[in-house]
């Protein structure tokens, strides 16, 4: 049970630090997901960067944050942002973030609430929290500094999703990036993230250990596998990720198989047009635009009766968590010349991950045996290990902070490589402070 008392049962320290820059992880420390960050220096100046919950089964929710005036949202994936309304209702805490990231908020929160009820999990805000999320946006272009006390702050693209930053903090003594989730690659809809040179880099290492395939070769082999599905007279289920997945498939689709019949239906329709209304968050705004005017959007009982026939149907939950993908799966799962493409991760107790392992899913309530093929493809929007060690390097950081990452197979293997290059490695866990610069050492 997620029961917060505001101010009662918070285990963050009541007292600054004598000296130095204090981290706190709430959540996403020593995990993936469940992000919550405090940071704070002598002067009592404090920030939290993220609040967020991990949509697992059941959720994980971070440790109470403290009275916090400002935070910090890095973009609108719930594992990032899913706890802001508490923060908002019971601290009348100042979001602040890219308009992109406000407006798609709504949405996400909304979504978090309506599967919460209907998994009857429990959660620390309730629905009319969200206004008062909502009222509470501050928006803040790339590249512009503003003033938070005596620090400066500025938001920078962070790859990842449209609309997603890193958080650059320049303190009297000191210079941190936070990355929040990041990639340096480009993607369809996004242009990679740039470093910066900071003394200390707080570095999300999901991908510790682990180097992405080739992002043109998986792209080719995903195409290659739609037409094979095609040819025999089948249908390709594609379960997607609303917010970044599903818009880089469609315009992959568009890009290579421009002959194909190809039907979009879920929350990543309303989610496209919030992105096309900021091209400043986009790679390439004419490109999202032409590839959603060339797909069909499924809006109506009859669309998705139609969609059964299509070449492809692009869709949400990403996990088969519910949504229309479970729907689609149900009706196509007796013809197996149709086949599923799974274009990401797949978290334990899910329907994908259940898909996986055992070759059935829950759908509607009753366990179902599903003999259609079943492929797995790698378009992950995080920086693979390469790519992580790479960035902080050149950064030129003294200091990294490895989070959002596995603490036993990840996290190891990253900070090998990233002492290998000179680095002081901070490993931080849930609940416990460290300090940064020539404290790091020392810890409350």
């Amino acid at each position: 049970m997620v029961l917060y008392a505001p101010g009662r049962t918070s285990s963050y320290p009541e007292n600054p630090p004598k000296k130095g820059l204090r981290y706190h992880y709430l959540g996403g420390g020593d995990e993936v997901g469940n992000v919550g960050i405090m940071l704070e220096d002598a002067k009592s100046t404090r920030l939290l960067l993220d609040y967020g919950l991990a949509p697992t089964n059941p959720p994980r929710y971070p440790s109470e944050a403290p009275m916090v005036k400002d935070a910090i949202i890095t973009h609108s994936h719930i594992d990032h942002l899913g706890m802001a309304p508490w923060l908002c209702a019971n601290h009348r805490t100042k979001l602040h973030g890219t308009a992109l990231t406000a407006e798609i908020s709504n949405l996400m929160w909304h979504d978090c609430y309506k599967v919460s009820s209907i998994e009857k999990y429990p959660l620390a805000w309730d629905k009319r929290d969200i206004d008062t999320a909502l009222e509470s946006w501050q928006i803040h272009d790339y590249d512009k500094k503003w003033q938070h006390e005596d620090w400066q702050l500025s938001l920078h693209k962070a790859g990842h999703i449209p609309g997603a930053a890193m958080l650059e903090i320049e303190t009297p003594n000191r210079k941190v990036l936070m990355t929040g989730d990041f990639d340096t690659r480009d993607s369809p809809l996004t242009s990679g993230a740039k470093p910066r040179k900071v003394d200390t880099v707080f570095l999300e290492g999901t991908y510790g250990g682990r180097d992405h395939p080739d992002m043109q070769q998986e792209v080719l082999r995903f195409v290659d596998r739609i037409q094979q599905v095609v040819d025999r007279g089948g249908t390709a289920l594609i379960p997607a990720f609303a917010n970044g997945r599903t818009q880089d498939i469609v315009m992959n689709l568009h890009k290579y198989m421009p002959h194909l019949d190809v039907h979009v239906d879920g929350m990543g329709k309303r989610i496209a047009k919030l992105q096309m209304q900021h091209p400043e968050s986009l790679k390439d705004a004419a490109a999202l635009e032409s590839s959603w005017r060339w797909s069909r959007q499924v809006s109506s009982k009859s669309d998705k009766k139609k969609a059964l026939e299509a070449d492809v149907i692009v869709t949400t939950s990403g996990m088969l968590e519910g949504g229309p993908a479970l729907w689609y799966l149900n009706r196509l799962r007796h013809d197996n010349k149709n086949a599923i493409l799974q274009t990401g991760y797949q978290a334990s107790n899910t329907g994908g991950r259940m898909l996986q392992d055992k070759g059935q899913l829950r759908i509607f309530g009753k366990m179902t045996e599903i003999s259609l093929e079943l492929d797995q493809f790698t378009f992950s929007t995080h920086a693979g290990h390469k790519e992580i060690v790479e960035f902080a390097k050149a950064c030129e950081a003294e200091e990294v902070v490895v989070y959002h990452t596995d603490p036993n197979h990840a996290r190891p293997p990253l900070v090998e490589a990233l002492e290998a290059n000179g680095h002081i490695v901070h490993t931080p866990v849930n609940g416990v402070s460290e300090f940064l610069g020539e404290e790091y050492s020392r810890s409350d």
